[in-house]
């Protein structure tokens, strides 16, 4: 299944944007041996997180009311922010992705959730960790730290988004906020995921 993914990607999303989604795959598959977590289930995840990645705001809308979902004002001003929740619909509907625990690792790995299962949370850190986003200091300081416990890699790539949204004045999810404040409550707690 993965070369027909690869294929339906390859006629919707710039090379660029494939590049990336390989790296996500690669990144969720490595962290998933590292916390012992299902491996197939994280490359697939990371596979298709970014199905509807460039899907027109309006159909994302239109996909998005369809299903049910529950739209946030921010989501209605900012569609671009469901195409996580419509990459999911995507892989249920189009590739038979019916694994609840892939397709909510999909659907979170924009915005987080407040209790993420480990492989939600490997998929969100993924997404902005992978090597292709860059090497600066702050993303090499989220790298290390995602090695060593979860929940406060994604508090801390939390924290890194909201800055860079407050920084460039941008609209926040409540979501993105609910998630870092569930994290932030996890990590001092140092638990880790379970398996």
């Amino acid at each position: 299944m993965r070369e027909q993914v690869l294929a339906w990607l390859a006629d919707r999303v710039p090379a660029a944007r494939i590049k990336h989604i390989l790296g996500v795959e690669q990144m969720a598959i490595e962290l998933a041996l590292h916390y012992q977590l299902d491996v197939e289930k994280a490359a697939t995840a990371g596979l298709m997180h970014d199905l509807a990645k460039y899907f027109k705001p309006s159909v994302l809308l239109q996909m998005a009311r369809e299903e049910g979902l529950e739209l946030d004002p921010v989501d209605e001003e900012n569609p671009h922010l469901l195409h996580a929740d419509v990459s999911a619909i995507v892989a249920r509907d189009k590739f038979g992705i019916f694994d609840e625990e892939i397709l909510q690792a999909i659907q979170d790995h924009t915005l987080g959730r407040p209790g993420m299962s480990g492989l939600s949370c490997i998929v969100f850190l993924a997404d902005t960790l992978e090597p292709g986003r860059g090497n600066t200091p702050e993303l090499e300081a989220l790298r290390q730290v995602a090695w060593q416990n979860l929940y406060k890699a994604v508090w801390l790539t939390c924290d890194y988004s909201l800055k860079y949204l407050l920084d460039t004045r941008c609209l926040i999810h409540p979501r993105t906020i609910r998630s870092r404040n569930w994290a932030l409550q996890i990590a001092s707690k140092k638990q880790q995921p379970e398996a």
